[in-house]
């Protein structure tokens, strides 16, 4: 587990010929990286962009803290190689708080408590989101099915799912699917 990113791991200053420019959409914004082969997506959102909602915890893909939306699909960050983002749409927990107004499901996970420490929850909070556009209305064994790929060492399951259903009911009470 890395504690911080390291600045010069997107440009080696010795030896610059494994370099390749990448271009995408972060957040709604055109950026454009260089990149080294082996730099994966988180450590390419921490240094140069400072974006640092989604965290590299396990480094396996195992625990969900490194999740982030590339085309509108859930990747685990930590082994998704910032090179395959090159024209992609990439969208960040950042991106949940663009307007200033938290959504249904950052305000239920805050109402039910559904977190401790508060690692995790983002990872979470894109998984839920993502599970309520597919399940408007997702059961305990659907919620629990789909964040299984997340992990909370915190142990707050049960406000977790507690806060899909409130978020389920908000989304519900704002139109939304």
């Amino acid at each position: 587990m890395r504690c911080a990113p390291n600045p010069d791991i997107l440009s080696m200053k010795h030896d610059t010929s494994a370099l390749r420019t990448i271009s995408f959409t972060l957040n709604g914004a055109p950026v454009t990286a260089s990149v080294e082969p082996h730099v994966n997506l988180i450590e390419l959102l921490q240094a140069p962009f400072g974006l640092t909602g989604a965290r590299e915890a396990c480094g396996q893909g195992l625990c969900g803290c490194c999740t982030v939306l590339v085309n509108g699909r859930a990747v685990s960050g930590c082994l998704y190689l910032a090179s395959f983002v090159d024209g992609a749409e990439v969208v960040t927990i950042e991106a949940f708080d663009a307007s200033n107004q938290l959504s249904p499901v950052q305000q239920a996970f805050i109402e039910a408590g559904a977190f401790q420490c508060g690692y995790c929850t983002s990872g979470f909070i894109i998984m839920a989101t993502q599970l309520l556009e597919q399940h408007p209305d997702p059961s305990d064994n659907q919620i629990k099915h789909y964040l299984t790929g997340n992990l909370c060492r915190c142990g707050a399951y049960p406000e977790i799912i507690a806060a899909v259903k409130l978020a389920a009911q908000k989304r519900k009470a704002r139109g939304a699917n």
